[in-house]
């Protein structure tokens, strides 16, 4: 396990080298592929040391001529990737990526768990550096946080390596990332893939708001102490980032806030002897210089690694801080950078005044940023060449040099096969497969055209026109149906209230179609839309589909109450003009109900604290009042909310089938509830959830009450998604409706 060592796998003497096959020009291009690091060290005989607290944060930022030259020249070769399709751009790189092929390898020998392009990142970052101390190893012990993790890639990385080496010491674990079901968390900054987080829900720091936002001060503190089992905090990875596909050339600016809070965050984590790993772009501002300098006078290692498995022309690169040498060295400043800790801290003042770092360090830090800069552009510049023109011998020297690349990756690492049984998740994965990242689509200069447009103008460029456009057809709703009651292992003890600062709106989703659910929101947002003309608009600016056959509230209670398997039926209503239908029978009556403006959504959806606190208590006296067999008819805006989700999944564990129907006129969507069988725990639970809803101030809404695994096995996710989608594909359709009538 020492630093610095040659693993490269032994093979027995009968058996070839894989290597041996490819000629030393191929093998030493790869090797300097996988070669790509710098380190720090102060001059013989001088020691860099932190400057007086008194001067942290108290300059304006500043900037270093020499590194703003390379940040502008390496700008000028991005420029030159504005017009290029970004799906097309990103194939042609792909193919030309030199350890392009390594992660499917991974996944086809080794049977890593979750093996992304971040897991072999973080295992060559493992094998290159050695991030286990001594100390771990020698106490058996190994703690380890990972900040910013979504969606797990370093820690089944960490679990495979250790598994593989036969490390045998106690592995605990804690994590951090933007909840990815917070529905007021943006996705631009949210990794929906919760492949690794859903089963493993318990170890996943999100704070008292439950965002999971790093850069709160409060989760700071709280983070402390959702660890404090853990003796010693050994290792800290910090994995980061925001989409800046939009602003490229300001990508380190932009992700600068972050990278200083994950940093004070490992600072104040970590014990002696510790590792620390964080996620970086290009290191030119004066944000990054500072960082670096304050990290090179707290580790006794510290080195700027670019992964071979890092595509070559981004700039993501990662330091590698090895050997924490003690809090008390940095207490004093860490005070004051706790004290300063946020997301606006970098934007207006400098961690350190220029004067405080050495010209030592800085003349180091040039020599850097200029190996990686030249490593950068001459990546795209070949990226271009090949993309104009790319002949046989060229494709063929790139296969050669990638099937160099995965023989070398796994010999210099050691990787071995690991048995599902010893991942971290050893039942597999329980996500549902929801759509997880943003899709961006065209070139650069397009997409930035396009954001100076209507929504409108952006639906017609987008994949969603036409499907939105064949809508409505009258049978949304049939074909989805939740058949119960739900399964018998259902643990109702383990049900516990998420609480949480109040949302602002809903951008985020686990139950719908995220693009779906942005389109929406911005057509919500339109200024060009007149509040006082949409209660007449959702009357008469209905296409003809919209409002025949099954969508009419008349043939949805006749439906209902005409059901096989309805002894009576049940209607919460709000609004007055339900009760009026004629209706033939007398199987059903009405129970108060939450009402629903004839204005379309709002952005806050079925978020609204108010409105849920009604929705519920209308459920729970209608559910108290059940007789067995009946059915319910439940009013719903949308159930894009956990609070939503949560009820619907209680009334899945009481009734036999559950649907839901588009009403031309009232709320959104109506669900039918059909075949009620009592369930007292259930009451029992609501009674409990409004008991506590009553108590919280206006500041705070309670999120959920059914487990978030519950809420992603079985069918329930898919019959919420296709409820959701129909809906929101029903509002776009009649904005586009009064749009057209304009």
């Amino acid at each position: 396990m020492n630093r610095g060592r040659d693993t490269r796998k032994r093979l027995p003497p009968d058996k070839p080298d894989p290597l041996e096959s490819f000629d030393e020009a191929i093998l030493e291009e790869v090797k300097q592929l996988f070669s790509k690091v710098r380190g720090y060290s102060a001059p013989p005989g001088t020691e860099w040391c932190l400057p007086d607290p008194s001067v942290a944060l108290c300059d304006q930022p500043w900037s270093h001529p020499p590194l703003q030259d390379l940040k502008n020249s390496l700008n000028e070769v991005k420029d030159q990737l504005g017009d290029k399709d970004l799906a097309v751009w990103h194939q042609h790189t792909c193919s030309t990526n030199r350890a392009g092929t390594v992660t499917s390898y991974l996944r086809e020998t080794a049977n890593a768990e979750l093996c992304t392009q971040a897991w072999a990142k973080f295992y060559e970052i493992q094998g290159t550096f050695n991030l286990i101390s001594e100390m771990a190893l020698q106490n058996g012990e190994l703690n380890s946080v990972h900040l910013c993790e979504a969606p797990g890639a370093f820690i089944s990385a960490l679990n495979h390596f250790l598994q593989t080496r036969k490390l045998y010491c106690d592995w605990t674990w804690a994590a951090n990332t933007l909840n990815p079901y917070h529905e007021a968390n943006g996705r631009s900054c949210t990794i929906a893939d919760d492949r690794l987080i859903a089963p493993t829900l318990p170890w996943w720091f999100f704070g008292s708001d439950n965002t999971g936002d790093i850069m709160l001060p409060k989760h700071l503190l709280e983070l402390q102490v959702f660890v404090s089992n853990m003796r010693r905090v050994d290792l800290v990875t910090a994995d980061g980032s925001f989409d800046c596909q939009d602003d490229p050339g300001e990508q380190e600016r932009l992700v600068a806030p972050l990278q200083y809070c994950e940093t004070v965050c490992a600072l104040f984590l970590l014990a002696p002897g510790g590792s620390f790993v964080l996620k970086m772009f290009t290191l030119f501002e004066h944000s990054s210089i500072c960082l670096l300098y304050l990290l090179v006078c707290c580790f006794r290692s510290v080195h700027v690694f670019k992964p071979a498995t890092s595509k070559a022309g981004n700039s993501e690169v990662y330091v590698v801080c090895l050997d924490f040498k003690s809090k008390d060295r940095v207490r004093p400043l860490l005070s004051k950078l706790i004290r300063n800790y946020g997301p606006d801290m970098v934007s207006t003042a400098a961690l350190f005044p220029k004067s405080c770092v050495p010209n030592s360090f800085l003349r180091q830090h040039e020599e850097i940023c200029a190996f990686f800069h030249v490593l950068q552009i001459n990546t795209i510049q070949e990226n271009l060449r090949l993309f104009s023109s790319m002949t046989a011998e060229q494709r063929e020297h790139l296969n050669r040099l990638r099937e160099c690349a995965v023989q070398f990756y796994m010999q210099r690492f050691r990787v071995q096969f690991l048995p599902r049984k010893r991942w971290v998740c050893r039942g597999g994965s329980m996500a549902w497969g929801k759509p997880c990242q943003r899709k961006q689509m065209g070139s650069f200069n397009q997409r930035k055209e396009l954001q100076c447009k209507e929504w409108q103008q952006r639906l017609a460029h987008g994949p969603y026109q036409a499907w939105i456009e064949e809508h409505f057809q009258g049978e949304e709703g049939h074909q989805f149906v939740l058949a119960g009651p739900m399964r018998p292992e259902c643990d109702l003890n383990a049900w516990f209230s998420h609480v949480g600062a109040t949302l602002p709106k809903v951008c985020n989703s686990a139950f719908c179609d995220p693009e779906l659910l942005d389109l929406l929101n911005e057509a919500l947002e339109e200024r060009t839309l007149v509040s006082e003309e949409e209660p007449l608009a959702k009357k008469t600016l209905l296409c003809r589909s919209c409002s025949i056959g099954t969508s009419s509230p008349e043939s949805i209670l006749n439906e209902i109450c005409n059901h096989p398997n309805a002894a009576s039926c049940v209607m919460m209503v709000g609004n007055p003009s339900w009760q009026d239908i004629p209706l033939s029978g007398t199987k059903l009556r009405f129970c108060p109900g939450p009402s629903y403006p004839e204005t379309c959504l709002s952005t806050l959806h079925d978020g609204e604290p108010l409105h849920q606190h009604q929705l519920l208590s209308s459920a729970f006296s209608a559910l108290c009042g059940l007789s067995e067999g009946s059915a319910l008819v439940v009013p719903l805006c949308s159930a894009l909310t956990r609070f939503t989700a949560s009820l619907v999944l209680a009334l899945h564990l009481c009734f036999r089938s559950i649907s839901f129907r588009c009403p031309a006129c009232g709320p959104p969507v109506v669900l039918l509830c059909v075949g009620f069988s009592s369930v007292p725990q259930i009451i029992t639970i609501l009674q409990e959830v409004l008991d506590q809803m009553r108590t919280l101030g206006p500041d705070r809404q309670l999120l959920q009450f059914a487990p978030m695994e519950e809420l992603l096995q079985g069918s329930l996710p898919h019959f919420l998604s296709n409820l959701n989608n129909t809906v929101l594909r029903q509002q776009l359709h009649l904005r586009l409706q009064l749009q057209q009538k304009r």
